[in-house]
C-alpha cells in the first residue's frame, strides 16, 4: 500500500486492562492494513504454530508486538512496543502499552506523546479498574479523544445490548475525565471483525471500522502561541561563535527578532539562524534550529529563549498533578531532581492536597503517594523556572522527578499553575554577606553533620568536638536533633513523613548558620540517605562534612542511655529507628567513626584536629 502523501502523523496508544486483546488487535490492524510483508507473515505463522500447537494454522497476531521473551512466554505485554504504519490517507505511530497495573509507568510513557487512545474493553467484563486508571492517565496526559474498542464480541454472542451498555458507561466516564471525543466500535480482534473491514456478524453497527476511525480522527494542532525555544545545547566550535541549539516548541522566529533569556530578563536579537543545517530566515514550531544572538549574551542548557514582548511566566512554586511511579512511596518534603524542558532543578513536594480515586475521580486524603497513585500537590523548586501550564504547552508544563541517589525516574507530572505566593517572594539583597561574616570570625564556615543510630555516641562526640573547637577560638553552634524537637520541630512526630520534614528544617537552619559564618555541628539520626543528600545539596562544595558515627545495633541497645530501645522492644514506642523503622547507613561518608573500642574523647580529639585544618582561612 502506498504511503500517504502528507506529513501528518497520528500518534496513538492502545491500552486497557490485561488480557483485553491489545496486542492481538494491533497485530491484526497491521495485517489487515497490508503492512506485513510476506516473510514476516511466514515468520508469524511459524511462531504461532510453535506457541499454539493445538491450532497450528491460526495466526496469533499478538506475537507481532510482544517483542520481549518474557512477554511471549507469559502472553502479556510488559514493555511499550512502538510501530510505524501507514495507509493511503495517513501515517501512524502506535504505542502498544502494557495492561498490568505494575507496568502503569510504561503506559504513561506511551501516553505522554500520543494524541489519541484506543481503549480496549473485554465485552464479557465491561469497564474494569485498570480501564478507568488508563483512561484517567490519558486525560492527565492531555489526550482528548478515545476510540473505545469493545473486543471479544463473539464471546457474548455479538449482543448489541452488551455493546451499548459498555459504550454508555464509558461515555459517562469520558465526560467526568474531560475526554471530548469518544468513538465506540464492537470488534473481534483475532478474527478481524470491524478492524479494517465491516463484519457481517454485527450488521447493527453502522459506525466506522477501527481503521476508518483512525483515518478520520482529527490530529490536534497545539495553539501556536508565542516563540519558545528550550536551549538543549550550546555550540562553541571556536571562541568567536556561540550557537544555541534546540527545538522550537511554540511560535516562530525570524532573524532580527528580539528574544529574552529565561529565567531572567536579558534580551538580545537573533543574529543568524540555521534549520536542519541550512541557513534560514525563519523557523517555526517543531523545527530543530541553531541560532546566534547579538549581543553575545550568556545562556545555557535548561534556559528558554522566548519572545521578548511575550515572555514565559517564571515561578518556583506550583500546583501540579503527579503520577507516582516508584515502589518507594513519595514523602512530602523529600528532595528530587525535577526535569522540565531541557532543565534540571532541585524540587520538593511540599503538600499533598489529595490523591485521586481513579475509579470515581473523587479526592481522597493522603499523607504520601504509593505506586501508580495520582495526587494533586504543591511543588517547591530551589529556583525560578520559565514555564507554561501543561494545558498550554506540554513541553514547558510537563516534568519528571528523579531520585537523587538511584537516579531512577520516580514520577511524572503536569504543572497546573503557579502559586501566587511564588510571585510575592523575592531575594532581598544584603550588603554584608557570608564571606564578610566569615572574615570577621577569621574562619571558614562549615557544616559537620553527625549521623548514626540512637546510642551510637553522636551527641557525646559532637559535644566534645565543639568544646575543642571553641577552645581554639572558633565560632561554633551545636544543633542537636533532640533539643530542636523541643522548639522548632515540636510539631513533628516520628513517621517517615515527619522524619523527612525534621531533617529538612535542620538543614535549612544549618544553612542559615553557615551563612552567618559559623561552624555548625548538626547531630541527628537522619536515617534516610535521601534526606542527608538533600542536606548536602544545600551547601557549596567543601562546606559539608558527613560524619557517620557507627556502632552495632546490639551495642546501642546495651548502652540505651535514654531507655528508648527498651520501650521500642516492648511495643511502647513506635517508628523507632533500628527496631521498626529503617536506618540507611551512609555509603560514602566523609568521616567514618567506629565507636567500639575507642573513647568518645579520643574520637573527638582526632575529628576536631582534622576539622580545625579545614576551618582555618
Amino acid at each position: 500500500m502506498a504511503a500517504a502523501d502528507t506529513n501528518e502523523v497520528l500518534r496513538f496508544i492502545t491500552c486497557g486492562s490485561v488480557d483485553d486483546g491489545k496486542s492481538s488487535l494491533l497485530g491484526r490492524l497491521l495485517h489487515d492494513a497490508g503492512m506485513l510483508p510476506d516473510d514476516q507473515v511466514a515468520t508469524l505463522a511459524r511462531d504461532s504454530a510453535r506457541q499454539h500447537p493445538e491450532a497450528p494454522a491460526k495466526l496469533d497476531f499478538a506475537l507481532l508486538t510482544d517483542g520481549l521473551a518474557a512477554e511471549r512466554e507469559q502472553g502479556i505485554t510488559i514493555d511499550v512496543a512502538y510501530r510505524y504504519f501507514h495507509t493511503a490517507r495517513r501515517n501512524f505511530i502506535v504505542a502498544d502499552c502494557p495492561g498490568h497495573e505494575q507496568y502503569t509507568r510504561n503506559m504513561a510513557t506511551g501516553a505522554s506523546t500520543a494524541s489519541l487512545a484506543v481503549v480496549l474493553v473485554d465485552a464479557r467484563k465491561g469497564l474494569l479498574a485498570q480501564t478507568q486508571r488508563h483512561s484517567y492517565i490519558c486525560a492527565l496526559m492531555g489526550i482528548g479523544q478515545v476510540i473505545l474498542a469493545v473486543n471479544k464480541m463473539d464471546l457474548v454472542g455479538f449482543d448489541a445490548t452488551v455493546f451499548e451498555n459498555i459504550r454508555t458507561a464509558y461515555q459517562a466516564l469520558a465526560v467526568e475525565l474531560g475526554i471530548a471525543r469518544v468513538v465506540a466500535i464492537p470488534v473481534v480482534a483475532t478474527d478481524g471483525d470491524h478492524i479494517a473491514t465491516r463484519s457481517p456478524r454485527m450488521p447493527w453497527h453502522t459506525g466506522p471500522t477501527l481503521l476508518e476511525a483512525l483515518e478520520e480522527a482529527p490530529v490536534p494542532q497545539p495553539a501556536d502561541g508565542d516563540f519558545r525555544l528550550p536551549i538543549q545545547l550550546v555550540v562553541r566550535p571556536h571562541q568567536d561563535y556561540r550557537g544555541y541549539a534546540g527545538t522550537v516548541e511554540a511560535g516562530c522566529i525570524q532573524v532580527g527578532d528580539e528574544v529574552m533569556v529565561q529565567p531572567g530578563k536579558t534580551t538580545a536579537r537573533v543574529a543568524t539562524l540555521r534549520v536542519a543545517g541550512e541557513t534560514a530566515d525563519t523557523a517555526r514550531r517543531g523545527q530543530a534550529v541553531m541560532l546566534t544572538l547579538h549581543p553575545d549574551v550568556q545562556a545555557g542548557r535548561g534556559q528558554v529563549l522566548a519572545s521578548a514582548d511575550a515572555p514565559c511566566p517564571e515561578a518556583s512554586q506550583f500546583a501540579c498533578h503527579v503520577l507516582w511511579m516508584s515502589q518507594e512511596p513519595m514523602l512530602p518534603g523529600r528532595a528530587y531532581d525535577l526535569l522540565q524542558g531541557t532543565g534540571r532543578v532541585r524540587a520538593r513536594i511540599t503538600t499533598i492536597k489529595h490523591k485521586v480515586d481513579v475509579h470515581t475521580q473523587a479526592p481522597l486524603a493522603a499523607r504520601r503517594l504509593e505506586l501508580n497513585e495520582v495526587g494533586a500537590c504543591n511543588l517547591d523548586l530551589d529556583q525560578d523556572i520559565a514555564f507554561e501550564p501543561f494545558a498550554t504547552n506540554a513541553a514547558l508544563g510537563g516534568f519528571v522527578l528523579v531520585d537523587l541517589l538511584s537516579r531512577a525516574t520516580v514520577a511524572c507530572g503536569r504543572l497546573d499553575f503557579a502559586l501566587r505566593r511564588s510571585a510575592n517572594i523575592h531575594w532581598q539583597h544584603m550588603d554584608v554577606d557570608k564571606a564578610m561574616r566569615s572574615h570577621a570570625k577569621a574562619q571558614k564556615p562549615l557544616c559537620v553533620w553527625f549521623t548514626g543510630l540512637s546510642g551510637s555516641g553522636k551527641s557525646t562526640i559532637a559535644n566534645f568536638v565543639e568544646q575543642r573547637l571553641t577552645a581554639l577560638g572558633h565560632h561554633t553552634y551545636l544543633l542537636d536533633g533532640d533539643n530542636v524537637r523541643h522548639g522548632l520541630n515540636n510539631d513533628l512526630g516520628f513517621t517517615a513523613e515527619a522524619r523527612v520534614e525534621n531533617i529538612r528544617r535542620l538543614a535549612e537552619v544549618a544553612h542559615l548558620m553557615l551563612d552567618a559564618g559559623l561552624v555548625v555541628l548538626v547531630c541527628a539520626i537522619s536515617p534516610f540517605a535521601a534526606e542527608r543528600e538533600f542536606a548536602r545539596g544545600r551547601f557549596e562544595p567543601g562546606e559539608f562534612v558527613e560524619v557517620y558515627v557507627d556502632a552495632p545495633l546490639a551495642e546501642c541497645e546495651r548502652r540505651d542511655p535514654k531507655g528508648l530501645y527498651r520501650k521500642a522492644r516492648a511495643g511502647l514506642l513506635a517508628n523507632f529507628t533500628g527496631i521498626d523503622s529503617p536506618y540507611e547507613p551512609p555509603a560514602n561518608a566523609d568521616i567514618h567513626l567506629m565507636t567500639m573500642g575507642s573513647s568518645p574523647q579520643a574520637q573527638a580529639d582526632g575529628l576536631a584536629g582534622w576539622l580545625a585544618g579545614r576551618i582555618v582561612p
